[in-house]
């Protein structure tokens, strides 16, 4: 399931990306216009920045800015980057396996073999859905 935190961070780095051209974004123009709670997007742009995605200035002109391309940040990354693992169990994950300690063997596991199908699917999907998607598939929803 996709975390609180893991939705906001998607909604905040949606609203950077539709207003990118108007340079440093204030945290309270984020948080109002998206309703997220501003202590927690404080914590949440923080992450993103960390892990490269943001630029920020502090003071009264200061704000945060993305510094990719809409088209260059996948939904599963950022996913990935707030909750970890897209896997539903460890010992199918690419970037977090874990073999898992009942397991006899995996090559059999049926679990795993279904659970590996899952996973494929689902980061299939958000791997391949960038921001810029996002904001398409609003356009293509409102025709």
């Amino acid at each position: 399931m996709l975390s609180k935190k893991a939705k906001y961070a998607l909604k905040a780095l949606l609203y950077l990306a539709r207003h990118q051209q108007e340079g440093l974004i204030l945290i309270s123009d984020i948080a109002e216009k998206e309703r997220i709670p501003r202590k927690f997007l404080e914590a949440i742009l923080v992450d993103l920045k960390t892990n490269g995605l943001l630029q920020s200035v502090r003071g009264k002109k200061g704000g945060y800015a993305l510094v990719k391309n809409p088209a260059e940040v996948s939904v599963g990354s950022v996913i990935r980057m707030i909750d970890g693992p897209l896997a539903p169990i460890p010992c199918v994950s690419h970037l977090y396996y874990r073999k898992c300690d009942e397991c006899i063997d995996e090559a059999t596991c049926e679990i795993r073999i279904v659970m590996k199908k899952v996973r494929d699917a689902t980061a299939d999907i958000l791997d391949s859905t960038f921001l810029s998607d996002l904001d398409k598939i609003n356009t293509f929803l409102e025709e």
